[in-house]
């Protein structure tokens, strides 16, 4: 029996750069396609092949600098090493800035949380992740929470890929609601 398509003509960016956690990407990227959103991968450069930590490799659809994040409804941050990288690009936190600024989502998965306190958006929110950034994320304003998923509004926070049925689950629901 095929899945609903909930999320026909919702279209979601998910960052993509080396030793991403292969998982924390993949399974997201595949799970709203099911539900009939479109994903696009952004990385550092357009058409570029990334390895995950696992050898798992995607490659990229459009590079970050062109991304306008007006066409799209929402982000999915992914982890791994990735974040520590993607999180000193000004564009990358522009983008990010951009859907917590018009309440769309916003989601990070494990060190993915680094981006978000990275473009400054966690002050006064619920978050989770990996505890490998616990103290980070306190001291970027988030109140830590150990849950499988954290969904404060539009932002929706996991801690590892054994976290991924829920966090894509919160995924949807959260997109679905901004359509209502």
């Amino acid at each position: 029996m095929p899945s609903e398509k909930t999320l026909q003509g919702k279209r979601i960016v998910i960052f993509v750069g080396d030793i991403y956690e292969d998982l924390e990407l993949w399974y997201p990227h595949l799970r709203l396609q099911e539900a009939g959103a479109e994903t696009v991968l952004a990385g550092l450069k357009a058409g570029t092949t990334y390895q995950g930590k696992h050898t798992y490799p995607a490659k990229s659809d459009v590079a970050i600098d062109d991304v306008d994040p007006a066409k799209f409804d929402g982000i999915v941050c992914p982890g791994g090493f990735m974040p520590d990288k993607l999180r000193r690009e000004d564009k990358a936190k522009q983008i990010i800035r951009h859907f917590h600024e018009k309440g769309q989502l916003v989601a990070a998965i494990c060190h993915g949380g680094w981006m978000l306190a990275s473009a400054d958006i966690c002050r006064g929110t619920r978050q989770t992740g990996s505890p490998g950034i616990k103290d980070d994320m306190v001291n970027a304003g988030v109140t830590w929470e150990d849950s499988e998923v954290v969904v404060d509004g539009h932002i929706v926070t996991s801690r590892n890929p054994g976290d991924l049925p829920a966090f894509c689950r919160a995924l949807i629901d959260v997109l679905e609601k901004q359509s209502a």
